[in-house]
């Protein structure tokens, strides 16, 4: 541990879409934000190859050359960037308490106010051909990049209400969805059932796995194994879907913030304020709805805002503990 202890005004935990946000506008009103990337710097857009809808590309652009440009944009206004992750946090229950955060194991910062924009991780298969095709047919937000497949094949894995969201919304800008349901029935709610039974163009394989994601450079077609029969057959499709959740970045948090039952972290009304004062949460990481980057943005404004209304609220507090 190092000896000496750091006192920063803002500290922004991740570096994606909501974190850089976050940044621009702390670094604009003068708090002087210092960043933490985290393992993942720039967050899920960085695997990410083209991105389609966020406002402001006309053209498109890829998600790692948006996410270094976020970067540019954020160190334009004064932010720190650093790459390293929290390992432990100590969040102070008072206002105007100092939060004390550690970094990789070593370095300990105190700051007045802490923005976690640490985001949520998409879960895959594990398949080594899944892992090899991501960003080439693989993807884990049907919204994201179901643009790209308009009018081909393409196929979907998960049974829950988010899969069955997901295949409809294909089923209308793509030829074909086949749907792999790995028991013998969905779990998606009765409706969102109904909707996928009612979609002509939705093929839905009980019972069924993927054995192997078919291609080299793109996806060209899945291989599917019947776990009832052990059955093996091929499916050709240049677009696979994993839609079997997402895994929110918060187990350092746990036990001192709110959070859910599968772990996203709980904010206040229409707020980024968690249950502690003083730490702020935006994207992903608070957010199992909508998952898009515009909207981890909004809030990264959201967050440096409520950030920098606090400041103002305990400057006395801080002015006579000084």
């Amino acid at each position: 541990m190092s000896e000496t202890i750091e006192k920063i005004k803002c500290l922004i935990i991740g570096s994606g879409p909501a974190g850089y946000t976050a940044a621009i506008y702390a670094a604009r009103a003068d708090m002087h934000p210092v960043m933490y990337t985290g393992m993942e710097p720039g967050g899920q857009l960085t695997t990410t190859t083209e991105v389609d809808n966020f406002p402001g590309y006309p053209e498109g652009i890829d998600g790692p050359t948006m996410m270094v440009q976020l970067q540019q944009q954020a160190e334009r206004f004064g932010t720190e960037v650093r790459i390293g992750m929290a390992t432990m946090v100590q969040f102070h229950h008072e206002i105007g308490g100092w939060h004390k955060v550690i970094i990789d194991g070593i370095k300990e910062i105190h700051a007045r106010t802490v923005i976690i924009a640490t985001g949520a991780t998409a879960k895959y298969l594990g398949l080594p051909s899944e892992q090899k095709l991501r960003g080439g047919g693989v993807s884990a937000c049907a919204v994201c990049d179901g643009f790209f497949y308009r009018g081909q094949d393409v196929a979907i894995v998960g049974a829950g209400d988010t899969a069955a969201e997901e295949a409809t919304y294909l089923a209308n800008i793509c030829k074909s969805v086949t749907m792999l349901v790995r028991k013998d029935q969905m779990r998606a709610s009765k409706a969102m059932q109904h909707r996928v039974n009612n979609t002509p163009n939705i093929n839905v394989l009980y019972n069924s796995e993927i054995d192997e994601v078919l291609g080299d450079m793109v996806v060209t077609g899945i291989r599917v194994y019947n776990n009832a029969t052990t059955e093996k057959h091929e499916v050709p499709v240049t677009g696979l879907f994993i839609a079997i959740g997402h895994k929110p970045n918060t187990d350092i948090f746990k036990g001192q913030l709110t959070m859910d039952e599968t772990g996203y972290l709980i904010t206040e009304g229409k707020s980024t304020k968690t249950n502690i004062p003083g730490v702020f949460a935006c994207g992903d990481v608070q957010d199992n709805i909508y998952r898009q980057a515009v909207t981890a943005a909004g809030t990264g404004c959201m967050a440096a805002l409520d950030a920098e209304r606090y400041l103002v609220e305990i400057e006395d507090v801080v002015s006579v503990e000084n």
